[in-house]
């Protein structure tokens, strides 16, 4: 109910050992020199950044690392056209396609860059946030069913002196919690959906609803184990995080309108 990698083309360990002779004199654009051909630096940048731009920390480790990738790469690379496997029909298929990523993430850049979130647009995102979550957070139980009647058994049952956990871990439709002995752990009530929300709020602590609560996933039992005062992180603290939601949107919209004005047959 509720990357520190190299890139893609670079995710493999380097296989085999590759020694660079050291009478190839290597310019001061190249990273080695395999069989002749240069490797430039502007390469190792790019894979360097893209590596920066995920956390990982700049290294001399990490730099003696993306330069045997990149030579081991160049080799891989050569052997590949000796036997004209640039040729085929896949490999032109996926060149073509790897292009047209590198472009869409180009364009995508190059949108956010020259569509930056307003500070306006971010404070209203947190102030609805804020909102939403409401003043107090729950420590809950629930138990899942599909049917009001076996909801309504479960009641009879627990009021009886059954085991609410004991109950939840055995009936609860609910992977997540069930074998938790229904447990939710501690959160908002603006998390859930309206219909288990609102029924929450009505609880007081130690007490389960009196007749099953019925959303889109099926009928529920809930209990409330504890309540406090909700505690909403600041504004600078989730900046990055509602940044990258509103981008997110930002550019879901300009997709959805390029398809509109597009011909598509």
């Amino acid at each position: 109910m509720k990357m520190t990698t190299l890139p893609t083309a670079f995710m493999l360990a380097a296989a085999l050992t590759v020694v660079v002779a050291p009478s190839l004199a290597q310019s001061a654009g190249a990273v080695a020199k395999v069989n002749g051909k240069e490797i430039p630096q502007a390469r190792a940048d790019f894979v360097l950044k893209a590596n920066a731009a995920q956390g990982q920390a700049d290294s001399p480790e990490l730099r003696n690392r993306v330069r045997d990738v990149l030579i081991r790469n160049e080799l891989l690379s050569q052997e590949a056209l000796k036997k004209g496997l640039d040729k085929t029909p896949e490999f032109t298929t996926q060149v073509e396609l790897n292009r047209q990523e590198a472009l869409v993430n180009a364009f995508i850049q190059d949108y956010v860059k020259n569509n930056p979130i307003a500070d306006d647009a971010i404070k209203a995102e947190y102030d609805r946030a804020k909102g939403q979550a409401g003043d107090m957070e729950y420590k809950a139980r629930h138990i899942l069913v599909k049917e009001e009647a076996e909801a309504k058994a479960v009641i009879a049952q627990i009021k009886k002196g059954g085991s609410f956990e004991k109950i939840a871990a055995q009936k609860s439709q609910d992977p997540g919690s069930k074998d938790k002995g229904g447990d939710l752990d501690w959160a908002p009530g603006g998390r859930y959906v309206p219909a288990f929300s609102d029924a929450l709020k009505k609880l007081k602590k130690g007490q389960i609803t009196d007749t099953p609560v019925q959303t889109q996933f099926g009928w529920h039992v809930i209990r409330v184990d504890d309540e406090r005062a909700m505690k909403f992180p600041p504004l600078e603290e989730v900046k990055p995080q509602i940044v990258q939601g509103l981008q997110r949107q930002s550019i879901e919209k300009m997709i959805t309108d390029l398809r509109g004005k597009a011909k598509v047959e």
